[in-house]
């Protein structure tokens, strides 16, 4: 990752925690991102740490460097972060049962990490078992299957990782699989099943029934509004942000903002500057053509953590774009205004992407984003809710639904 995403820092010193200088002035705002940040239950959508928890030599109780990634549990402590949901996802795999195999290992590896940490991390399962673990001072680690390639098409594999923990499954990544058509992560590919197939209808069906969330990051926007024709409970949108300040086909339109209120469901932010600012992707479309060969090389390395350090090293040294923390907060607040405040999270694709807002760009700056939307005259309650009440209440509903319906 880029070691120089950094900006100038004023410490607030008493309780812990780091909010980017020329905001709000220190002393004046410190009180208030403390009661706040730190009172609520914070909740992120999607972080890809997870491989990090199958390498024997990295540690997650131990702090290291933004060059070494954005997340571990001395950041995440001072970050006020309390719930994470950890992907799991690998790419497309031609053996069959790969993808199942490999899913398997890496939920065994957040087991094993919590395992590590007794006194400080649990796997939850259900809402109530968030509550009771953040009200004992725990981290909380929940997961989402990141891409409907990786059942391979088979509804016992998905109830399977339910029953491992897995909350939520987003139908796509970004490529077809084959029951729903792909938003992709550039250019969107040419549909072939013209949103969700009726296999794919049969997944959100039984998603629903366990009380597994939907995820529609990724997805189509045909794969969307099927989705919501069929689901019957709210849906989530795990790491997506807003097409109207950010033109790309990662990100939500107005009309799919309004609909996924209706539905009831949550987006969550995507920190992503490719995503969130036009300026930004022009500028990584440049960089990535221009490191295209060294970058090729690294993604053809076989061994993942020779892979990951290569990446690391070469992110380091060449930094990929970043935006401002003021672009980010546009998102969130167009959100806000369209889906409502009952209806937006934060899915920061943490450990994903090889940058991140300038004062954003590493889990302990998370309280400058409370501190931020209080300044932009969002009301306590409002961003109590973004902060992860409006994700609880949704997990909460898709459990009462399961519960209520017969198998």
């Amino acid at each position: 990752m880029n070691s120089d995403r950094s900006i100038c820092l004023c410490s607030l010193a008493s309780v812990g925690v780091f909010v980017a200088a020329g905001f709000l002035g220190c002393a004046n705002s410190a009180p208030q991102v403390k009661n706040l940040h730190f009172k609520s239950i914070v909740v992120d959508g999607h972080s890809d740490t997870t491989p990090k928890f199958q390498d024997p030599n990295w540690n997650f109780g131990e702090r290291h460097t933004i060059a070494d990634g954005d997340m571990d549990l001395p950041r995440i402590r001072e970050g006020g972060l309390d719930v994470q949901f950890w992907s799991i996802y690998m790419g497309k795999r031609e053996t069959p049962g790969a993808a199942i195999r490999e899913a398997l290992e890496r939920i065994d590896a957040v087991y094993d990490m919590a395992a590590r940490h007794p006194h400080d991390v649990v796997v939850a399962h259900s809402v109530a078992e968030i509550r009771a673990a953040v009200a004992d001072g725990k981290f909380v680690s929940l997961m989402g299957i990141e891409g409907g390639h990786i059942i391979e098409e088979s509804l016992p594999a998905l109830r399977n990782f339910y029953r491992l923990g897995v909350r939520y499954m987003t139908l796509t990544h970004s490529f077809h699989t084959t029951f729903a058509d792909s938003s992709g992560t550039g250019e969107t590919p040419e549909p072939v099943h013209d949103g969700l197939t009726d296999f794919g209808r049969e997944i959100v069906v039984e998603m629903n029934r366990m009380g597994m969330l939907v995820d529609i990051s990724h997805v189509s926007d045909k794969t969307f509004f099927d989705t919501l024709e069929v689901t019957r409970a709210p849906v989530i949108a795990s790491h997506s942000s807003v097409r109207a300040i950010a033109d790309h086909p990662r990100n939500m339109t107005d009309d799919m903002l309004r609909a996924l209120a209706e539905n009831g469901g949550v987006v969550m932010i995507n920190f992503y500057p490719v995503y969130i600012d036009e300026v930004a992707r022009a500028k990584a479309t440049e960089y990535f053509k221009e490191h295209a060969a060294v970058l090729g090389k690294m993604r053809a390395e076989a061994d993942p953590a020779k892979r990951r350090d290569a990446y690391r090293k070469h992110f380091a040294n060449y930094p990929v774009p970043q935006t401002s923390l003021d672009v980010l907060l546009d998102h969130f607040d167009h959100a806000i205004k369209v889906a409502g405040p009952d209806h937006v999270g934060i899915g920061g694709d943490w450990d994903g992407v090889p940058s991140l807002p300038v004062g954003m760009d590493e889990i302990n700056k998370l309280p400058a984003l409370t501190e931020q939307l209080l300044a932009r005259g969002h009301s306590p309650d409002t961003v109590r809710k973004v902060l992860g009440e409006n994700l609880l209440r949704v997990l909460e509903q898709a459990e009462r639904f399961a519960a209520a319906t017969p198998r």
